[in-house]
């Protein structure tokens, strides 16, 4: 049986992750971690009561300010953490302490990449990503073998999510643009237009919010007379934290260090975590 803890429980990704645990045979929740409605039952999905295995799922939610001592109490064997930027790293910091296997979903950490890996090291495994989805990782995996062949065409990346996104670009967006500018060579990025703003060879990255959508990215690739694009739709969170739950499984037998899910998944050249300059 693999043991997590999750921090972000009362939050939407946090709940359909739990969910996810309590329903697999294999995983049991022994810990959860938010700063709001402590001592409050993490949520069951499907009802109040019942057990994972020999691991209650009926737990009362920590407070995220004392994670190193119900770290500590519970050895989890990996934590779960989709939050905020400035919490992951604090979350990462107590894990590495615990020596508990981390998967982090979090996203806006590209200021914390060299901060993150350096508490990492090879003290414990770490599967890192600004997308769990399998379908955005494929996504990005095919982003890089068709950019290859027409890199001399104009690029412009859209994406679209709900209006209470806190951050933009998203990080799918972000890493979308970050790996077709790796495979050539190094692309200026460019954040929207305005005024006068002659197209040169950059890739343009451009951000809606509205309504409830969960999340649409799409890559355009405009060459003389035709164009293709290619477009990732997610239809519900499960895609997230499916995948999430897929790495935690994977992280618990990797070698130490941090991890992408091109490696999860089994796809060749990885190609997540490399530092775009």
């Amino acid at each position: 049986m693999t043991t997590v803890a999750v921090t972000g429980a009362h939050g939407r990704m946090g709940k359909l992750i739990i969910e996810n645990i309590n329903a697999a045979p294999d995983m049991g929740l022994v810990a959860a971690f938010d700063i709001v409605d402590i001592g409050a039952p993490v949520g069951m999905g499907t009802g109040t009561e019942g057990v994972a295995g020999d691991v209650a799922v009926g737990i009362a939610v920590s407070d995220a300010g004392e994670i190193d001592s119900v770290l500590a109490r519970t050895s989890p064997d990996v934590l779960i953490d989709f939050t905020i930027a400035d919490a992951a790293v604090r979350n990462v910091e107590a894990a590495v302490r615990n020596n508990v296997n981390l998967v982090v979903g979090t996203t806006g950490l590209e200021p914390y990449q060299e901060e993150i890996a350096g508490l990492i090291a090879d003290r414990v495994s770490a599967v890192i990503a600004p997308n769990f989805s399998v379908g955005v990782n494929l996504f990005w995996k095919l982003l890089a073998d068709v950019v290859s062949y027409i890199g001399d065409w104009d690029i412009e990346v859209i994406e679209a999510h709900h209006r209470n996104k806190k951050d933009a670009p998203s990080g799918t967006a972000m890493h979308a643009a970050a790996v077709m500018s790796a495979v050539l060579g190094g692309r200026e990025l460019v954040h929207g237009r305005e005024g006068l703003s002659p197209r040169g060879d950059e890739i343009g990255i451009h951000a809606v919010r509205g309504g409830d959508i969960i999340g649409d990215h799409t890559v355009l690739f405009a060459g003389d007379g035709e164009r293709i694009e290619i477009k990732h739709q997610a239809h519900s969170r499960q895609a997230f934290a499916g995948g999430a739950i897929r790495a935690a499984r994977w992280v618990v037998d990797a070698p130490g260090g941090v991890h992408s899910m091109d490696e999860v998944l089994g796809l060749s050249q990885p190609i997540f975590y490399k530092k775009i300059e």
